[in-house]
C-alpha cells in the first residue's frame, strides 16, 4: 500500500506529534522548533502533542529542561483520551513519532493502542491518513524489520533517523537538520533549512 497524502485544505494541517523514549530527542526538538516558528510564520500548522512514559527522562538527558515546559504546543498525557487525535472524526491530518522505539513500533504493527499514543497512530492507519515513524535503533533484528514491514505494507512510512553526509556537516544540528528536513518534507511543508541536493550551492558529485 502506498503512503497517503496530504489532503489539500485552506485551514491549517492538524499534526500530531508523538515523542518516545528511544534515543534520539533532538530529532523531536527541532521538529517541534521549526513547526512552532512556521505556525507563528504563516499559521497554517495547529500540533498535538503525546509522550511515551519514558520521553521526559530522555528529553532531560539528551536535551535539557523539563519537556512539557518546553514545548510550545498543548502535550497530551498517555492516557488523556480527551484529546481530540484519539478520535478519527476530529480530522487530525497526519502524525509523526519522533523518535520511535523499536517498542512502539511493535505495539502500532500490532493494533495494540494501550496509550493514546498507540491510540493515535491507530487512528492514522485506520483512517488512511499519514503516519511517519522514525526508528532510532542499532542494529536491528529480524523481529524488527518485520514488524516495520508490516507497517509499510499497511501505509505507514518509516524514516529511519539517518543523517546525511554530502553537505559536509560541521556540527550536530546539521545532522539533526538532514534528518528533520525529510520529516517535514513527508508532513508536506516545504522548511529549506539546508540545501536540497541540485539547488545552487549545494554538493555535486561528478560521474565518470
Amino acid at each position: 500500500m502506498s503512503a497517503p497524502s496530504l489532503p489539500r485544505s485552506d485551514r491549517p494541517r492538524k499534526v500530531v506529534v508523538g515523542i518516545t523514549g528511544a534515543s534520539g530527542a533532538p530529532y523531536a526538538k527541532r521538529v517541534l522548533e521549526l513547526l512552532a516558528a512556521r505556525k507563528q510564520r504563516v499559521g497554517d500548522v495547529d500540533v498535538g502533542v503525546c509522550l511515551s512514559s519514558t520521553a521526559p527522562e530522555v528529553w532531560a538527558l539528551e536535551c535539557g529542561g523539563n519537556i512539557r515546559e518546553s514545548l510550545p504546543f498543548p502535550v497530551w498525557g498517555l492516557r488523556d483520551y480527551r484529546a481530540p487525535f484519539a478520535s478519527g472524526s476530529a480530522g487530525w491530518d497526519a502524525m509523526v513519532i519522533v523518535p520511535c522505539s523499536m517498542g512502539t513500533v511493535s505495539r502500532v504493527a500490532t493494533g495494540a493502542s494501550e496509550s493514546l499514543l498507540t491510540r493515535a497512530a491507530d487512528v492514522m492507519l485506520k483512517e488512511r491518513r499519514p503516519l511517519l515513524l522514525v526508528p532510532r535503533e542499532t542494529p536491528l533484528s529480524t523481529l524488527h524489520l518485520r514488524n516495520l514491514a508490516t507497517l509499510s505494507e499497511l501505509g505507514a512510512t518509516i524514516l529511519p533517523a539517518m543523517p546525511s553526509f554530502y553537505r559536509a556537516p560541521t556540527t550536530v544540528l546539521d545532522l539533526v537538520d538532514s534528518v528533520v528536513q525529510r520529516i517535514l518534507d513527508h508532513l508536506g511543508f516545504d522548511e529549506r533549512i539546508l540545501p536540497r541536493w541540485g539547488d545552487e550551492g549545494a554538493p555535486t558529485v561528478k560521474h565518470d
